[in-house]
């Protein structure tokens, strides 16, 4: 397998948290890499490469740590100083809410013939044990689903309401060992006919969650909210209420129940999931949820974002930013979900222009938001690896378990330099071969992710 890793030193010793948990401001994408700094870039890997996995002597040292410094590595400093080089320590929370997300593709019942079919195989107390995170520290609280606002009934099903993830919260022993009693969310990928057809809805519209002030500046991705906020209500006597009110009153609940402990916020996704996750946490602190009226305070909440695409235009990363939302963004640079929707209209090719010419129409540019980690691996026998959240967790698990390679893995710009060339003088047929499978790739994934 010819994969590339961009990953970084994770030497332990020689990082320092920082002391402080205040938001800093943040400057915008970080990159494990750099084109600009090849030389620094080729000893990252290397010594990626060659860095120790975590052993089980470590983990108890570790775990202490991270309940001193974990509003750091939740992202109140914008993860500064952690990502470059990648903090060993947030390496491996990156990996668990992963493991967390992985969660719902194990439990995730794909068998037509199943009683099950397109929810989950299992109940909410054995799920985690179920597929592998018994040991985790959670406990399962609810079930989410969702229901995209199209008719595409499944098995002559009215009802299209299908399980989508879980909420879950830690238990004592683990929040002793968090340092915080952690609320989790978390959200799988695009499977059913009616999220695909959501999913292809690639235009934005204002989000308008907030009743009392409607920011019509502020808009997201029509697919990503219609499944956020639809519900069975008209297609089913009993449906279900929508994920946007499953998902509120559940945190809402969990938020009380703790009013007075040490809290976080922690939502993890993939691919569509990842977009769910955001929508989510833009949402509770848009309501203000995460505010406690009594201490003045608030609950931090960080998004785990896997392959993750845009979500909404410039507006609603500014918001997203004034509100406190921490958003640690986990992305391939040969993965093209990544860069949909919005490949031409988005705030990177405008910002380019945007210091000699003011656009009027900024708002209906999409943009990425918050901080992101870039990953670059790639196999041409299989080109959707590259959107594969267990491919990812993989390279962040073992990276010196993968062939290092620094060249020749931008598919797409390959394939462009291809076309304007000519490249009359050498072998393009595996190029060739690989880029019709990738454009392949784009064209489903913008329907099933």
């Amino acid at each position: 397998m010819a994969c590339t890793s961009m990953m970084p030193n994770s030497n332990v010793n020689n990082h320092k948290f920082p002391t402080h948990a205040s938001p800093r401001p943040w400057s915008g994408r970080v990159n494990v890499n750099t084109k600009s700094e090849t030389l620094l870039a080729k000893r990252l890997v290397v010594a990626s490469a060659v860095a120790p996995p975590i052993v089980a002597t470590k983990v108890g040292k570790t775990m202490s740590k991270l309940a001193r410094v974990w509003r750091e590595v939740q992202g109140s400093s914008n993860w500064k100083g952690l990502v470059e080089p990648l903090d060993p320590l947030l390496r491996q929370e990156i990996i668990r809410y992963g493991d967390f997300v992985t969660a719902c593709y194990k439990a995730f019942d794909l068998n037509p013939a199943s009683k099950r079919y397109l929810n989950c195989k299992y109940g909410k107390k054995s799920m985690l044990s179920e597929v592998g995170l018994g040991d985790s520290g959670y406990e399962v609280t609810r079930y989410i689903y969702a229901t995209p606002d199209i008719n595409i009934p499944i098995q002559n099903d009215q009802c299209c309401g299908r399980w989508i993830g879980y909420i879950a919260v830690s238990s004592e022993e683990e929040t002793r060992r968090l340092g915080r009693r952690d609320i989790l969310v978390t959200f799988r990928g695009t499977v059913t006919n009616p999220e695909w057809v959501a999913n292809f809805m690639s235009s934005l519209t204002p989000a308008r969650l907030d009743p009392h002030n409607p920011r019509p500046d502020v808009k997201v991705e029509a697919g990503f909210l219609t499944l956020y906020t639809s519900d069975e209500s008209t297609s089913c006597k009993f449906g279900l209420g929508s994920c946007r009110e499953q998902l509120l009153s559940e945190v809402s609940r969990l938020l009380n129940k703790y009013k007075g402990e040490e809290m976080s916020i922690t939502l993890a996704g993939h691919s569509m999931g990842s977009s769910l996750a955001l929508l989510l946490a833009y949402d509770i602190a848009e309501l203000g949820l995460n505010r406690n009226n009594d201490s003045n305070q608030e609950t931090p909440i960080t998004v785990f974002s896997f392959a993750g695409p845009r979500v909404g235009n410039s507006g609603f990363k500014q918001r997203c930013e004034e509100l406190g939302v921490k958003v640690m963004r986990v992305v391939n640079v040969n993965d093209p979900i990544t860069k949909l929707p919005g490949v031409v209209f988005n705030d990177q090719n405008f910002r380019v222009l945007g210091g000699r010419y003011e656009f009027p129409w900024i708002y209906s540019c999409y943009a990425h938001v918050g901080v992101e980690l870039a990953l670059d691996f790639f196999k041409m026998q299989n080109p959707s690896c590259v959107h594969d959240l267990e491919t990812y967790l993989n390279l962040l698990r073992c990276p010196k378990g993968l062939q290092i390679r620094k060249e020749g893995t931008d598919l797409l710009k390959k394939a462009r330099e291809l076309i304007l060339s000519g490249a009359q003088n050498i072998d393009t047929l595996p190029w060739k071969n690989a880029a019709s499978t990738m454009m392949s790739l784009v064209q489903s994934q913008r329907m099933f992710s």
